[in-house]
């Protein structure tokens, strides 16, 4: 009987281990910056709702994490026979948002750091400096769908720099109306110099620094 107990706790504790490795998110595949795609002559253009559009965000750190959303300020996307031929997006990063604070709980402060608009002009870089970064990009060079799944490669500009991800999306077309969702997926922030408490860049932090992923979801809705 305790043996039978004993294999029934270790099988119960390798179904757990599995399990939150599988919730785990993705990486992001992830290259030197490739040539963009060009809307095909056939495709049709559906321009970027703004109001409907995000990126949810996740940093984490060993002490917790934070969650938030970034607002994209335009773009479009090019449909052919059905599946995402091309698109193109601007990413307003003085819309950083943290969710998960209250204001007047740190989230205020927390946003400030994150922009770089809070305390010193050394701090300022720290993340994402938005006062000379105030817009990313996402270019789309590839796009191919199977199976009812999209995999979207595309060039990402954050802070000057250039470098092509890779993500599954699914992408539906609704009349009027396109909707792309990825699934939830990590880039490394490094790549892109956003090095503030990175163990990879800075020694000593001990088990104060943030981890370099970063978690995202687009969700992006675009009519005609």
């Amino acid at each position: 009987m305790k043996n039978r107990i004993a294999s029934l706790l270790i099988l119960s504790a390798l179904t757990l281990t599995v399990s939150c490795k599988n919730d785990k998110a993705a990486e992001a595949e992830t290259t030197e910056a490739g040539a963009v795609k060009e809307a095909s002559g056939e495709a049709v253009s559906y321009t970027v709702d703004k109001g409907n559009s995000k990126i949810d965000w996740t940093g984490s750190k060993p002490t917790g994490k934070h969650t938030g959303t970034i607002n994209l300020s335009d773009g479009t996307v090019s449909i052919k026979d059905n599946v995402l031929d091309s698109g193109k997006f601007t990413i307003d990063m003085n819309t950083i948002t943290v969710t998960d604070l209250k204001a007047g709980d740190g989230k205020e402060d927390l946003e400030g750091h994150l922009k770089g608009t809070g305390g010193k002009e050394e701090d300022f870089d720290h993340f994402f400096n938005v006062k000379k970064y105030p817009q990313s990009t996402f270019e789309i060079t590839k796009a191919v769908t199977e199976n009812g799944k999209t995999a979207v490669e595309g060039n990402l500009t954050m802070k000057g720099i250039t470098k092509n991800v890779k993500f599954p999306a699914t992408v539906t077309v609704d009349g009027n109306t396109v909707t792309l969702v990825s699934d939830p997926f990590t880039i490394n922030r490094t790549l892109w110099n956003v090095n503030y408490g990175s163990k990879s860049v800075f020694d000593n932090l001990g088990d104060k620094f943030i981890n370099d992923d970063i978690e995202l979801k687009v969700s992006i809705t675009a009519k005609k």
